[in-house]
């Protein structure tokens, strides 16, 4: 059944991507849609059938089903399918299956590619966020909102210049904020008063009216690093307060860039790396949130900036068993600190525990073990001390159970390899992520090739890592939405590490297992496993952009936070992103469940 071109328009005006296109595309755009009536319960089409083009949903409902006949996503009105396979080889990855009667438009592959390849809004909406990110962190690149201070100090005209003076020290700011309600008025600072006040010999009871610039030039949150240094070089100032609507809502200084140019990891390092004592650890690690906020405003990928993170908790864990080794004396015996989790992935963001272990040189005896527990008790105390909170698993060298000789070690991933329960998969799951931090790296890297080569040909082993993998699931909703946490602290919020980036950190592990994999970062996996063939290459590039995807809107959220003045956390809303991101996340979602679908039924990938 036809559909009248104008009722066509007003249909892809409330339609992404076509509602950003310009009125001369989507005219020449409108003629080439040919609407299709589908019954229900008709297949449109299969895995591995050629496509036809890119099917919108007009009315109706279809149901995504993977090659396992899992449903994995089930859509309405407005939302398109078949553009992955279209982009891959031109063949459907999954089966569709009209759930009602429906009406869908058809725009045929050719012109699906053209409007890829010509218009920018169209790519960034199929293309999945596949295009690269600007990996330069500077000021040019650099908003405002990032390197401002949100809660800049303010009072009313009728001040003194005494009682600004007090609450500039009080404060350890040099700068007050002069406002009606919530409107700027003025400005003073520091040099005002000296300049003003004192060398003006005026005194401390006159109005703060009569020194501060009044009607202050001001910049908009959206502004970048280079324009409030261009600012303050051309106008000779050292201060910018920020305003929008009208509204003063934060301020940027000459510390505030400085501190913006200087903090690096590779800063944090080098100041760890001197450190006397966990405190002045402890003062440095409490920079991180900032630096979190700085790599992903310069558009940093996730991966360099878990990596660059990740460093400075090695960093720590090296400085203090440095300093635990001059208080201890000499070890008795070779020694390794490994890091397992996050930080043994290098994946730590902004919120991070502690997870860790000691392998120790089998000649240790009994009564020198004594020395490494006291080790142990010193370096995660010292650890906590820097943030990296106490397991609560207990997952760390201070239990006895994870500072032991190698021939205990050994046993136990034979044991957990031979008799596959519960308990073991989960601590298999756990070591499997062991990256050695400091000691002697021998004490580990033949058990490490051993227990993979062991692990691998055990069919009962490898069957029960893939069932553990499956545990945590996509919060994928039954209809085009999501599966949100229902109750408690977090209700309606996505849990993005459990739920998100945690189900493709299984797969790895999985993949790495099949395929004996020394890789431990996620995604260093991923790419392993492609490139040994236990994924596909189509499998591989999908699941791998997913994986990015989430990660990254892990991090955004989490400098959000950080920017707002909150605690990160892994918590997001839905309703926080707009229709476009939650579109993409939610697609992101249904290639990890398809590949978890995938695992689960023995295949390795989407072919």
């Amino acid at each position: 059944m036809p559909i009248a071109q104008d009722e066509l328009r007003r249909f892809l005006s409330g339609v992404h991507p076509y509602d950003a296109l310009e009125p001369a595309v989507i005219t020449a755009l409108l003629p080439r849609f040919r609407a299709m009536a589908v019954s229900a319960g008709t297949a449109i089409f299969e895995p591995d059938a050629p496509l036809e083009g890119l099917y919108l949903i007009h009315d109706g409902e279809v149901e995504i089903r993977d090659r396992n006949d899992v449903p994995v996503s089930l859509l309405g009105p407005r939302n398109s399918f078949g553009e992955r396979g279209l982009q891959r080889e031109g063949k459907a990855f999954s089966l569709a299956v009209a759930r009602a009667d429906s009406t869908l438009l058809l725009l045929p592959a050719a012109d699906f590619l053209h409007l890829v390849q010509t218009q920018p809004a169209a790519a960034r909406y199929f293309n999945r966020g596949r295009t690269e990110k600007p990996r330069k962190s500077d000021l040019a690149t650099t908003r405002v909102e990032t390197l401002m201070a949100r809660t800049p100090l303010t009072c009313g005209a009728d001040a003194t210049v005494q009682q600004a003076a007090r609450l500039m020290r009080d404060a350890h700011v040099s700068s007050i904020c002069v406002v009606e309600g919530e409107a700027l008025t003025g400005i003073a600072t520091i040099r005002d008063i000296s300049g003003k006040v004192v060398a003006g010999a005026l005194p401390y009871d006159t109005p703060l009216s009569r020194i501060m610039t009044t009607h202050p030039v001001t910049l908009p949150p959206s502004a970048v690093g280079s324009d409030v240094l261009h600012m303050m070089m051309e106008r000779r100032i050292g201060h910018i307060p920020i305003a929008e609507g009208g509204k003063l809502v934060g301020i940027v200084t000459q510390t505030d860039l400085t501190r913006f140019q200087a903090v690096s990891s590779a800063e944090l390092v080098g100041a760890i790396a001197h450190a006397e004592t966990a405190e002045e650890m402890a003062e440095v690690t409490a920079r991180i949130p900032q630096l979190l906020v700085q790599l992903v405003a310069g558009g940093n990928r996730h991966e360099v900036v878990t990596r660059l993170i990740t460093d400075i908790a090695d960093t720590c864990t090296r400085r203090l068993l440095a300093l635990g080794e001059a208080r201890l004396g000499p070890p008795p015996v070779p020694y390794l600190w490994l890091a397992c989790g996050s930080q043994g992935r290098q994946e730590q963001t902004g919120v991070s525990d502690q997870d860790n272990c000691l392998f120790i040189d089998d000649a240790v005896t009994d009564a020198q073990m004594g020395w490494f527990a006291d080790l142990a008790r010193f370096v995660c105390d010292g650890l906590n001390t820097c943030g990296y909170v106490y397991c609560p698993g207990e997952m760390m060298a201070t239990n006895p159970r994870w500072c032991q000789p190698v021939r205990v070690w050994r046993s136990y991933f034979e044991g957990w390899i031979a008799r596959p329960d519960p308990e073991a998969q989960m601590l298999a799951s756990v070591m499997f992520d062991l990256r050695p931090i400091g000691g002697t790296v021998a004490l580990f890297e033949d058990l490490q090739e051993q227990t993979l080569a062991a692990a691998s040909k055990n069919s009962i082993f490898v069957a029960h890592m893939i069932a553990n993998s499956l545990k945590h699931h996509p919060p994928l909703g039954l209809i085009r939405g999501f599966a949100t946490i229902r109750s408690g602290e977090h209700k309606n919020q996505l849990d993005l590490k459990h739920n998100g980036v945690v189900p493709v950190v299984d797969l790895g592990r999985v993949y790495a297992l099949q395929a004996r994999l020394g890789a431990v970062n996620t995604r260093a996996r991923l790419e392993a496993a492609q490139a040994a063939g236990v994924l596909s290459a189509s499998g591989g590039r999908d699941l791998i952009d997913a994986y990015d995807l989430i990660a990254e809107t892990r991090l955004e959220h989490q400098a959000a936070q950080v920017k707002a003045g909150n605690k990160p956390d892994n918590y997001l809303a839905p309703s926080d992103l707009s229709d476009f991101d939650r579109g993409h996340l939610r697609d992101a979602f249904v290639v990890v469940k398809s590949m978890q679908s995938a695992v689960g039924h023995g295949r390795g990938a989407l072919s």
